[in-house]
């Protein structure tokens, strides 16, 4: 069997490499120039910081395995249960959230090791040479390929917000015990994660994620933002310096949950986060499932 995967994001590399175990023959096409998708680090100054999913939440059994099997390789690390919660500062106890020292893109790095990955591929139709398309991708995106009709109508389906990321390099760390936080109710800011903390080397780092409305209004000029978010960190966590400032824009950033693991018409497959609750675990378990779904 001949499948073509469109998406190296955690989804698309889940079902890749379950379809490879399984003895499919299977290539990943991906438009970007890097694996990973959402699950992303990219370099500043020589360092690089978590800019997409902000950790893991492993309390499935399968995807407890794998990440168990990155934490004996050294990629993966148990980071915080605990985050804090604004407004009132107070913190909260929650799952065991799970960071990468490498940065979390590294993970998907490990998951591609060995496929057949072409980088920098955008393609403008559904491959015709494979017995399945697997479509790894949100659904606004997979609708650019016209893809047949159950497909279109799950895709039109999903609902999707947007995000702008803020990477705050600060000269020194002034923030005292941090983990990460969750802004309630806030006109501009969502989440705080301390990047030195959940990476383990300290960095005076803090990645802010916007609300979707302030997302929505900079969309067009995403760098109009950071000044925005580092100013609402400041005055959050009470910061005197003042830090540098980089963006980046992710346009379908959080999906409303949906309940079924996939969507498929004939060859066609869809799969992501969207399918479950929006986590890099339901994104890891949408692919694996429809690699499945194939391999019977």
């Amino acid at each position: 069997m001949d499948v073509v995967v469109v998406g190296a994001g955690i989804a698309g590399l889940s079902c890749a490499r379950a379809l490879t175990d399984g003895g499919a023959r299977v290539r990943v096409v991906e438009r970007g120039r890097v694996v990973g998708g959402r699950l992303a680090s990219k370099r500043f100054n020589g360092r690089y910081a978590d800019i997409g999913a902000a950790y893991l939440v492993a309390d499935d059994p399968d995807f407890s395995a794998q990440v168990a099997s990155w934490e004996s390789r050294g990629l993966a690390r148990l980071w915080t249960d605990t985050l804090r919660v604004f407004p009132g500062g107070e913190d909260s106890t929650g799952p065991v959230r799970w960071a990468a020292p490498a940065g979390l893109r590294s993970l998907a790095a490990d998951l591609a090791d060995g496929l057949d990955v072409r980088l920098s591929t955008r393609l403008d139709a559904l491959p015709e040479d494979a017995d399945a398309v697997v479509l790894a991708m949100p659904g606004p995106q997979a609708l650019r390929l016209s893809p047949p009709p159950a497909i279109a109508a799950a895709a039109n389906a999903q609902s999707w917000q947007p995000v702008i990321a803020a990477v705050l390099t600060y000269p020194a760390r002034e923030w005292g015990e941090l983990h990460g936080a969750f802004v309630n109710d806030h006109p501009v800011l969502a989440t705080v994660c301390d990047d030195g903390d959940r990476r383990g080397d300290g960095a005076p780092v803090l990645v802010a994620h916007s609300t979707a409305a302030l997302a929505a209004q900079h969309l067009d000029s995403p760098e109009t933002a950071g000044p925005i978010l580092a100013a609402a960190v400041g005055e959050l966590l009470s910061l005197r310096s003042e830090p540098e400032v980089n963006v980046h824009r992710w346009t379908y950033a959080q999906p409303e949950p949906t309940d079924a693991p996939y969507a498929a018409d004939g060859r066609v497959w869809l799969c992501g986060d969207a399918f479950g609750r929006p986590r890099v675990q339901t994104a890891w378990l949408s692919g694996r499932a429809v690699a499945r779904a194939l391999l019977t």
